[in-house]
């Protein structure tokens, strides 16, 4: 549990590797196999039972279930994501011989991690090395990613472990401080070159939730967005949050060609999220548009219903967004018949938004945490990643601290700024070192400008991505299993 305060919004980054260490070294003096597997489930439990408590918030408060359901729900979820540290744990034990666990360990770690990454559409929420970003360790992040902090994380708790029990501190300190020393001397190489500032607006328009889909509120949720945009006309561009215009697409043409006039008029462009829906076809979309000017020399607005410069969300949400199994969950609970959990998925790879000239690569809500899917969508003159979400969901819980810290870490491993907007907050912006250049407070109705700084060239892994990683991996582990046979083989023939 003490893993929690690692991450944003407690950021006591060294609990991490200290309470890997711990684990690590009571799988080094236990004697059973089914126990490494318990031990390592127990420590996921831990885990992700105090990590992510506000997906009980967004059960309970807004789910419609009794609190002994929501209860139950959290803790079958928290349960399954316990089973990879588990399964780790498990395969390290059951077949790696104990003198390789410094190499094994770390790399058979990698692999489940990439596992919960994508099974069941994946949860990669609060991968260890999230809780690195403002440590030692940051300056590998523009080099190997998240996901290769992990492995160095794991390789500094393994090493530590053993060290406690051999009392052979110097490896252990020999391997801590190269890692260390490396990523800070790394944090120091310029990957990317500053290009041009450009100013930006955010509009939060702190609407509740329980209001969000009321459909006596829309004009009045739409007319708050109006009025916050009013101070903000003198910007590049203006960011609404995920959903802000509360109708349907088709059923808000009024407004939005409204809203694209004044963009226009005034030389500028709105990206707002909306809801589209084909009522042909019973299709829907979690979409991003773009209203006013879609290049610097167009004299007028460029909107028109369904036209192409728009972003269809892809990586929906479970229950909140689509229901699996949905003839047979629907009946059950209030929670599988949320409004809006019936979304088409928008493809993989699309191309990027053009608004007032400039390029934005577009993840909407969940999607950030998947750096891949955040990969495919950046090309060569990409300026932003722009990522919009309603946090209204987790309350005054961690949740949005720790969706800002996902964020601010995609800055950082592809040198890009980030323009984060959110309905109620955590919105900021971000910039392609990853540090916070401004942002508003949760639960306050605002507007905010701030000049954020594109960039020119890529780093080592919006180049290469995770392929390196798991390629050397890959041929690490299978070096390591090819020498544990030649050993057992060697202790066979004497």
């Amino acid at each position: 549990m003490s893993l929690t305060m690692a991450y944003a919004p407690f950021n006591l980054w060294l609990i991490t590797p200290v309470a890997v260490a711990l684990a690590v070294r009571q799988l080094y003096v236990m004697t059973h196999q089914q126990s490494a597997f318990w031990l390592g489930w127990c420590f996921g439990l831990g885990w992700f039972g105090a990590g992510i408590s506000w997906v009980h918030v967004s059960i309970a408060d807004f789910g419609g279930l009794p609190l002994v359901a929501s209860l139950l729900l959290m803790a079958l979820l928290c349960g399954y994501l316990a089973l990879f540290p588990a399964l780790s744990f498990y395969l390290t034990r059951r077949f790696i011989l104990r003198p390789y666990w410094p190499l094994a360990l770390p790399i058979i770690w990698l692999f489940t991690e990439w596992l919960r990454s994508w099974l069941l559409t994946g949860f990669p929420w609060l991968s260890l090395g999230y809780s690195q970003l403002d440590s030692p360790l940051a300056g590998w992040l523009p080099v190997i990613g998240e996901t290769g902090v992990s492995l160095l994380l794991m390789a500094i708790a393994v090493s530590v472990a053993q060290a406690t029990l051999t009392k052979k501190i110097r490896h252990a300190v020999t391997v801590t401080a190269v890692i260390a020393l490396s990523g800070i001397v790394l944090n120091r190489v310029s990957w990317v070159d500053e290009e041009r500032s450009i100013a930006i607006g955010m509009a939060q328009g702190n609407i509740a939730q329980s209001l969000r889909w009321v459909p006596e509120q829309d004009l009045p949720t739409m007319q708050t967005y109006q009025d916050l945009t009013q101070v903000l006309w003198d910007n590049d561009l203006i960011i609404w949050p995920e959903a802000a215009v509360p109708k349907l697409e088709v059923l808000a043409q009024d407004y939005i060609k409204t809203m694209d006039t004044q963009a226009t008029a005034h030389n500028t462009a709105i990206v707002t999220g909306v809801v589209n829906y084909n009522f042909e076809n019973d299709e829907a979309w979690n979409n991003l548009i773009v209203l006013g000017k879609q290049q610097p020399a167009d004299d007028s607005g460029h909107y028109h219903y369904f036209h192409a410069n728009r972003y269809a969300k892809h990586h929906l949400l479970p229950v909140g967004e689509f229901v699996p199994f949905e003839d047979w969950l629907r009946p059950l609970a209030p929670l599988f018949d949320l409004p809006m959990s019936s979304f088409n998925r928008g493809d993989f790879q699309q191309q990027n938004l053009t608004a007032n000239g400039l390029k934005l690569a577009p993840a909407i809500c969940f999607e950030i945490a998947f750096p891949r899917q955040v990969s495919a969508n950046l090309y060569a003159d990409t300026d932003f990643i722009i990522t919009v979400s309603n946090d209204a969901w987790f309350g005054h819980s961690h949740g949005p601290a720790q969706h800002l810290q996902i964020a601010r870490m995609r800055a950082k491993e592809f040198g890009l700024p980030v323009i984060r907007s959110t309905n109620n907050g955590i919105s900021a912006f971000v910039d392609y070192r990853g540090n916070i250049v401004a942002q508003l407070p949760q639960f306050e109705r605002a507007a905010m400008s701030a000049t954020l700084t594109t960039t020119i060239g890529v780093t080592p892994y919006r180049y290469a991505g995770d392929w390196p990683l798991y390629l050397a991996s890959i041929i690490t582990l299978a070096g390591l299993l090819l020498s544990q046979r030649r050993r057992k083989d060697q202790a066979l023939h004497d």
